[in-house]
Protein backbone atom coordinates (compact mmCIF):
# COMPACT_ATOMS: atom_id res chain seq x y z
CA UNK A 1 0.00 0.00 0.00
CA UNK A 2 1.38 3.06 -0.82
CA UNK A 3 0.70 6.44 0.89
CA UNK A 4 0.66 9.71 -0.69
CA UNK A 5 0.57 12.94 1.17
CA UNK A 6 -1.08 16.12 -0.37
CA UNK A 7 1.26 19.11 0.95
CA UNK A 8 2.43 22.09 -0.33
CA UNK A 9 5.77 20.72 -1.97
CA UNK A 10 3.31 18.91 -4.29
CA UNK A 11 0.84 21.94 -5.47
CA UNK A 12 4.39 24.02 -5.65
CA UNK A 13 5.90 21.66 -8.17
CA UNK A 14 2.56 21.63 -9.82
CA UNK A 15 2.45 24.97 -9.66
CA UNK A 16 6.26 25.53 -11.06
CA UNK A 17 4.78 23.40 -14.11
CA UNK A 18 1.26 25.26 -14.62
CA UNK A 19 3.52 28.52 -15.23
CA UNK A 20 5.59 26.63 -17.88
CA UNK A 21 2.26 25.09 -19.38
CA UNK A 22 0.91 26.79 -22.27
CA UNK A 23 -2.39 26.19 -20.52
CA UNK A 24 -1.22 27.97 -17.27
CA UNK A 25 -2.40 25.14 -15.59
CA UNK A 26 -1.21 21.88 -14.24
CA UNK A 27 -3.47 18.57 -13.04
CA UNK A 28 -2.62 15.98 -11.35
CA UNK A 29 -4.31 12.31 -11.86
CA UNK A 30 -5.47 11.03 -7.74
CA UNK A 31 -7.06 7.54 -9.11
CA UNK A 32 -5.07 4.81 -7.92
CA UNK A 33 -5.64 1.94 -10.29
CA UNK A 34 -6.79 1.48 -13.87
CA UNK A 35 -9.84 0.20 -12.86
CA UNK A 36 -11.04 3.52 -11.53
CA UNK A 37 -13.66 4.86 -12.97
CA UNK A 38 -13.83 8.36 -11.13
CA UNK A 39 -12.20 11.19 -12.00
CA UNK A 40 -10.38 12.90 -9.11
CA UNK A 41 -7.30 15.27 -9.53
CA UNK A 42 -5.63 18.13 -8.23
CA UNK A 43 -5.81 21.04 -10.66
CA UNK A 44 -3.41 23.98 -10.19
CA UNK A 45 -4.23 27.12 -11.82
CA UNK A 46 -2.66 30.78 -12.78
CA UNK A 47 -4.10 33.87 -13.75
CA UNK A 48 -5.19 34.05 -17.15
CA UNK A 49 -5.76 30.70 -17.58
CA UNK A 50 -8.55 30.14 -20.19
CA UNK A 51 -11.35 27.43 -19.54
CA UNK A 52 -13.98 27.48 -22.20
CA UNK A 53 -17.60 27.18 -20.92
CA UNK A 54 -18.49 23.91 -20.82
CA UNK A 55 -20.77 21.24 -19.15
CA UNK A 56 -20.82 17.93 -18.68
CA UNK A 57 -23.59 15.89 -19.54
CA UNK A 58 -23.52 12.67 -17.74
CA UNK A 59 -21.84 13.99 -13.90
CA UNK A 60 -22.04 16.35 -11.75
CA UNK A 61 -18.90 18.09 -10.55
CA UNK A 62 -17.37 19.11 -7.17
CA UNK A 63 -14.30 21.30 -6.49
CA UNK A 64 -13.03 22.14 -3.67
CA UNK A 65 -10.39 25.38 -3.33
CA UNK A 66 -7.06 24.22 -1.34
CA UNK A 67 -5.41 27.24 -2.44
CA UNK A 68 -6.31 30.54 -4.23
CA UNK A 69 -9.24 32.61 -5.35
CA UNK A 70 -11.43 31.39 -7.87
CA UNK A 71 -14.81 33.08 -9.68
CA UNK A 72 -17.25 29.96 -10.90
CA UNK A 73 -19.17 31.59 -13.69
CA UNK A 74 -22.37 30.12 -15.01
CA UNK A 75 -24.00 30.71 -18.39
CA UNK A 76 -27.31 30.45 -20.05
CA UNK A 77 -27.41 29.44 -23.97
CA UNK A 78 -28.62 32.05 -25.83
CA UNK A 79 -31.11 31.34 -28.92
CA UNK A 80 -28.63 30.24 -32.00
CA UNK A 81 -29.45 32.89 -34.65
CA UNK A 82 -27.15 34.51 -36.35
CA UNK A 83 -24.62 31.70 -36.15
CA UNK A 84 -25.73 29.26 -39.23
CA UNK A 85 -24.79 26.53 -37.00
CA UNK A 86 -24.50 24.74 -34.19
CA UNK A 87 -22.54 26.25 -30.98
CA UNK A 88 -20.97 23.65 -29.42
CA UNK A 89 -20.55 20.04 -29.56
CA UNK A 90 -22.39 18.34 -26.50
CA UNK A 91 -20.59 19.90 -24.15
CA UNK A 92 -17.54 22.43 -24.96
CA UNK A 93 -18.79 26.13 -26.31
CA UNK A 94 -18.19 26.45 -29.66
CA UNK A 95 -19.19 30.50 -29.90
CA UNK A 96 -18.93 31.36 -26.20
CA UNK A 97 -20.84 35.34 -27.77
CA UNK A 98 -23.62 32.69 -27.77
CA UNK A 99 -23.93 32.70 -23.86
CA UNK A 100 -25.05 34.33 -21.29
CA UNK A 101 -23.43 34.99 -17.58
CA UNK A 102 -26.42 34.36 -15.05
CA UNK A 103 -24.57 33.83 -11.72
CA UNK A 104 -20.83 34.13 -10.16
CA UNK A 105 -19.62 32.37 -6.86
CA UNK A 106 -16.25 33.48 -5.55
CA UNK A 107 -14.56 30.24 -4.04
CA UNK A 108 -11.52 31.34 -1.92
CA UNK A 109 -10.79 29.24 1.08
CA UNK A 110 -9.65 33.15 3.77
CA UNK A 111 -12.78 34.14 2.88
CA UNK A 112 -14.71 31.05 4.07
CA UNK A 113 -15.68 29.98 0.91
CA UNK A 114 -14.39 26.28 0.31
CA UNK A 115 -16.17 25.00 -2.46
CA UNK A 116 -18.84 24.15 -5.07
CA UNK A 117 -21.35 21.65 -6.24
CA UNK A 118 -21.76 22.21 -10.00
CA UNK A 119 -24.50 20.33 -11.63
CA UNK A 120 -24.92 17.72 -14.10
CA UNK A 121 -25.56 19.57 -17.38
CA UNK A 122 -24.74 23.61 -15.82
CA UNK A 123 -23.18 25.74 -18.51
CA UNK A 124 -19.94 27.07 -16.86
CA UNK A 125 -16.61 28.43 -16.80
CA UNK A 126 -14.01 29.57 -14.08
CA UNK A 127 -11.85 33.13 -13.52
CA UNK A 128 -9.03 32.72 -11.81
CA UNK A 129 -7.36 35.95 -9.87
CA UNK A 130 -4.45 34.27 -8.19
CA UNK A 131 -2.40 30.93 -8.55
CA UNK A 132 -4.93 28.55 -7.33
CA UNK A 133 -5.22 24.50 -6.47
CA UNK A 134 -8.81 22.83 -6.73
CA UNK A 135 -9.59 19.38 -6.04
CA UNK A 136 -12.29 18.23 -8.63
CA UNK A 137 -14.09 14.75 -8.41
CA UNK A 138 -16.78 13.49 -10.93
CA UNK A 139 -18.51 10.49 -11.09
CA UNK A 140 -16.76 9.14 -14.29
CA UNK A 141 -13.13 9.41 -15.78
CA UNK A 142 -12.55 11.84 -18.38
CA UNK A 143 -14.26 11.09 -21.98
CA UNK A 144 -16.66 8.65 -20.62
Amino acid sequence: MEIQLLNSGLLSALHDKAQVNERLRQNYDLRTTPEDGSQRMLNVLQPGTKVAVHRHLKTSETAICVEGCIDWIFYEELPNVDAGGPIHDGETAADESQFKEVSRFRICPREGQFGIQIPKGAWHSIEVFERSAIFEAKDRAYGK
